[in-house]
């Protein structure tokens, strides 16, 4: 497949994420609840995961921002679901690194559709966007440890 018709296939994952987010709305119960906000760009998530006996056994989100911030947040939540969370932590570390723009290695690593996002690390001033629902991810699960 050739970069541009890759490109648009990955342009198409992120908008179809961003018009038809999964894992959008909030949790009953008991859940940690993590709000986080870009002050530079107006992104806003709040992040409710319902964890039990170190595992993620769901994810739900809300906010608003941008298209790329938002297919994040949904990306990621139906990438920790049902995930230990040092697995959970362990997958924002690779995610952080391809946002940076190093190698990764996705082998054994349940990547889905987040891959769509690596063309973000191009553009600096976007990544801050890509990683605000991961850096809610990790901040809920270390404050609950």
């Amino acid at each position: 497949m050739s970069f541009n018709n890759l490109d648009t296939l990955y342009r198409q994952v992120i908008m179809d994420h961003y018009k038809s987010p999964r894992n959008k709305g909030s949790l009953e119960g008991d859940v940690l609840t993590v709000d986080m906000n870009n002050p530079t760009c107006g992104d806003r998530i709040q992040l409710q995961m319902q964890v039990e006996n170190g595992i993620v056994k769901d994810a739900k989100f809300d906010g608003e921002g941008c298209s790329i911030s938002m297919a994040s947040a949904s990306m990621m939540t139906q990438a920790i679901k049902g995930k230990e969370i040092t697995d959970a932590i362990k997958l924002s570390k690779h995610f952080s690194d391809m946002m940076l723009g190093e190698e990764i290695d996705t082998e054994g690593l349940d990547f889905g559709d987040m891959e769509a996002l690596q063309g973000v690390a191009k553009f600096p001033a976007r990544i801050k966007c890509a990683t605000l629902p991961w850096k809610a991810m990790e901040k809920g699960v270390n404050d609950e440890n």
